[in-house]
């Protein structure tokens, strides 16, 4: 599955962040980290003390790319409004989930305060850049001075999460599409044309 160019600690920690996707933190045991890595018995404790320390590296993994992939949208061209509109409609595996998400659902990890932390903070950084965007917009005129930045942001996040929840038990992104167009529409300014 992996080259051999690629270190056994990445492939450990590539495989460790599949398996969680797939099949959350009870369900990936060392035996399957390493089946997938195609690594030796004892590689795991050679590069991590266990399989909490290899689900943390994963797990913080997961959480950077998800943060630099909103980072790259809501800091992009485009006023406010365009750059909250491009972060809501950029391609996502909508019947996938959000890997961020997913794991905030697993009680294992959310009973971890380690392994917790990494979704806290990648979540709270995407809240507060969401946030600062709309109070840009509200410096702009984009958006009324009544609109409340820290709200729009949770708002933001949970439409996404939500459709995320929707679309999987419908087994359509049309629930996904549904809401983000919706939030959209709430949050146009006047002037600005509909998609």
């Amino acid at each position: 599955m992996y080259s051999g160019r690629v270190s056994t600690a990445e492939r450990l920690i590539e495989s460790t962040r599949e398996l969680l996707w797939e099949r959350g933190y009870v369900g990936t045991s060392p035996k399957a980290i390493l089946e997938r890595a195609g690594a030796g018995q004892g590689s795991m404790y050679h590069h991590f003390t266990g399989k909490p320390d290899l689900a943390l590296a994963a797990i913080r993994r997961t959480a950077e790319e998800l943060r630099a992939t909103a980072e790259g949208v809501l800091d992009g061209p485009g006023t406010p409004y365009e750059r909250i509109e491009a972060y809501l409609l950029r391609e996502r595996d909508v019947l996938r989930g959000c890997p961020v998400g997913r794991l905030t659902m697993d009680p294992d990890v959310v009973a971890d305060d380690a392994l917790r932390a990494p979704l806290d903070e990648t979540l709270d950084a995407i809240r507060e850049r969401l946030a600062g965007i709309v109070e840009e917009g509200k410096e702009q005129g984009q958006f009324g001075p009544e609109v409340d930045g820290e709200a729009i942001a949770a708002t933001v996040l949970a439409t996404v999460q939500g459709g995320y929840v929707l679309a999987r038990a419908s087994g359509s992104p049309a629930a996904f599409d549904a809401g983000v167009r919706g939030l959209l529409s709430l949050l146009r300014p006047h002037d600005h044309p509909t998609v």
